[in-house]
């Protein structure tokens, strides 16, 4: 499995910095034919590198509510749950999870409720308590820099490298450290998928 290259690299900052330019546009960037930058991103697509093309929404000259800043302390073993909960909400925008399970998210609050909007998305419960910051401005600066190409392994956890192997399986990819792995979780999926369709 080839990993990302410096070609990879300059096409995703491209694609950072406004995600609506042409194939043309690129290719003249990084001194490829159109087709061939088409190629990468598409294999950057396969790869799971590129999720998706997205619009970036300056809401500041937007009138829907109140920008916020919201900082939970979350009960522990809970985390994943309050966050899923949280991305899903409409009035979310960013979720962060730090490893001991607090959460920081960003959100602009139609009536300035957040209380409410706590309540509506999340099991309460699950939240010891939360603090509120008025938000001023926001900005992203995502980069590519020096990172490398280095997914979990579907089957062990390991990380994948170039050695690694990937596999398509119901449109979706797969990456594995190894043949071993590959041909362990593919034997599982195929068998649970069988034994589901019976």
């Amino acid at each position: 499995m080839r990993g990302l290259d410096d070609t990879d690299r300059e096409i995703l900052d491209i694609l950072l910095s406004d995600g609506r330019r042409s194939y043309s546009d690129i290719a003249e960037a990084v001194d490829l034919s159109p087709p061939a930058v088409s190629d990468r991103i598409d294999r950057l697509r396969e790869l799971g590198v590129v999720r998706r093309f997205t619009v970036d929404l300056d809401r500041s000259v937007l009138r829907e509510g109140v920008p916020v800043l919201v900082d939970l302390q979350v009960r522990p073993g809970r985390g994943d749950a309050v966050a899923d909960a949280l991305s899903a909400a409409e009035p979310v925008e960013h979720v962060f999870t730090t490893a001991d399970e607090r959460i920081v998210a960003t959100a602009t609050v139609g009536d300035g409720d957040v209380s409410g909007m706590l309540a509506d998305t999340v099991e309460m419960d699950d939240i010891g308590e939360y603090g509120v910051d008025l938000l001023d401005d926001t900005a992203w600066s995502p980069a590519m820099d020096d990172a490398e190409f280095a997914p979990e392994c579907a089957e062990c956890g390991n990380t994948v490298d170039a050695e690694g192997e990937t596999a398509e399986l119901d449109g979706t990819h797969y990456h594995f450290c190894c043949s071993s792995c590959q041909s362990r979780f593919v034997a599982q999926y195929e068998e649970l998928r069988d034994g589901a369709s019976s």
